[in-house]
């Protein structure tokens, strides 16, 4: 058996670990709460038609909080592993280089001067948005000599950033919005609806499945971009397929639970400590622990003050802001 049939069959098996995990999670998540519920009426929420008090408020409320939570964690562990892939910079991640911002902007402007806007077309603004800010921020980053540093790429994200989130509090400001923009984008899971997941899922599961489909060039990218041309890859056409992949998942991340910062860093750090440096492993591995990640800090959120909610954005930052430290401390090769 070669080397690379061992670590095949390895991955497969830390994969299986990774989904027992993520199972393990939403059934805690499912369980815990203000709300006391056992195991036992999670599984007639998920397997039965009673319509019981408690097992509709774990089907019709938490339910799809879960599963939200699950989408976005995946969504934004897998973009954020892809920009640093594509950047080659360990500082990437959408909330620190304008996706977010961008898309939060785009959200306030749809409100403000669209109000009749659907969640279908508010989730394209988000788009849109994101798209706006990557474009901000790279072409600020390309305005020197030298390429896109992973320092000067971090200051022009937090540059564009800091303008993008003044815009939207300032039409939030004239238009009398702050207060709906503030709910939508202080990053819970609070009311999200099966109707919300039927429009975000299917852009997620696009987004993630057509970057497998291109993990293999990812990981050439990655490592030295000269290789990749001679080796016959179509880079610019990889490239922007990929960059149009992480404005899909960033943006519906922001349209469903708003600003969430950090995931798209973390994971994809403590994902190559288990499975190396190819993107084949990466990408699935990082969905995986990103929406377990997401389970966890969203039970924390509903658990360490009950009844009231701690905002898993602050339980996210909280957890992210140390590693991000660390990770500038060692020169960004943590984990890697």
């Amino acid at each position: 058996m070669n080397k690379n049939t061992n670590s095949s069959i390895l991955f497969v098996y830390k994969l299986l670990a990774g989904i027992l995990a993520l199972v393990g999670m939403f059934v805690i998540s499912m369980a815990f709460g203000a709300a006391e519920t056992t195991v036992k009426d999670v599984w007639l929420a998920l397997t039965s038609n009673l319509k019981t008090d408690t097992v509709l408020m774990l089907r019709e409320i938490r339910f799809p909080r879960e599963v939200a939570a699950i989408v976005v964690g995946a969504a934004l562990a897998v973009s954020g592993a892809i920009m640093q892939g594509l950047t080659r910079n360990p500082l990437a991640d959408p909330g620190l280089l304008g996706l977010s911002a961008g898309a939060n902007a785009a959200l306030a402007l749809t409100l403000a001067f669209i109000p009749s806007a659907n969640y279908f077309w508010i989730t394209i603004a988000c788009f849109v948005g994101a798209a706006v800010g990557t474009a901000m921020v790279f072409g600020i980053g390309a305005l020197q000599k030298g390429g896109f540093s992973p320092l000067r790429i971090v200051l022009a994200g937090a540059a564009v950033s800091t303008f993008l989130y003044a815009i939207a509090e300032g039409i939030g400001l004239i238009f009398k919005l702050s207060k709906d923009v503030s709910m939508w984008t202080s990053g819970g899971m609070i009311g999200t609806t099966w109707g919300q997941l039927k429009i975000i899922i299917p852009f997620v599961l696009i987004g993630i499945l057509v970057s497998m489909f291109l993990s293999r060039q990812l990981t050439i990218l990655s490592l030295n971009e000269e290789v990749a041309v001679g080796l016959g890859q179509k880079t610019t056409q990889i490239k922007m397929i990929l960059f149009i992949v992480i404005i899909l998942l960033a943006g519906t991340s922001v349209a469903l639970i708003g600003n969430m910062a950090f995931i798209g860093l973390m994971i994809p750090h403590i994902v190559r400590a288990f499975v190396g440096t190819d993107y084949r492993f990466i990408l699935p591995t990082s969905a995986i622990i990103g929406a377990t990640f997401m389970l966890f800090a969203d039970t924390l959120g509903r658990t360490l003050n009950a009844p009231y909610e701690t905002p898993v954005a602050a339980i996210v930052a909280a957890l992210g802001l140390p590693f991000f430290l660390i990770i500038i401390r060692k020169g960004g090769k943590m984990f890697s």
